[in-house]
């Protein structure tokens, strides 16, 4: 059994930062991409940013220079740092991540069960 289990999401004033943090435990192998997606009331997910195990970062242009995505794989944990927040960045955060239970299994897509952000004056 695998968890994926995201923190750190909150109320911030329009400039301010947040930092989510997502934690992935149990029955794993590997990890492969982890990332973050975000869904705002009304509409649908979308990817925020992502990160693989070795290679270049890729991020939503509505948040290429005010967010970096970054990992720690000795801890199976990836964060979203959040600057200069803008309301329409309001929306519940979910964190992926692309994994192997075990040497022999395909590579599967876990969530975790979300964090609300809410930028707000």
């Amino acid at each position: 059994q695998v968890q994926l289990v995201e923190s750190g999401g909150g109320l911030v004033q329009p400039g301010g930062s947040l930092r989510l943090s997502c934690v992935a435990s149990g029955s794993i192998f590997s990890i492969n991409d982890m990332g973050w997606y975000r869904q705002a009331p009304g509409k649908q997910r979308e990817l925020v940013a992502a990160i693989p195990s070795g290679g270049t970062t890729n991020y939503a242009d509505s948040v290429k220079g005010r967010f970096t995505i970054s990992r720690d794989n000795a801890k199976n944990t990836v964060y979203l740092q959040m600057n200069t927040l803008k309301p329409e960045d309001t929306a519940v955060y979910y964190c992926n991540a692309d994994l192997r239970t075990r040497s022999y299994n395909p590579v599967t897509r876990y969530w975790g069960q979300g964090t609300q952000v809410t930028v707000s004056s």
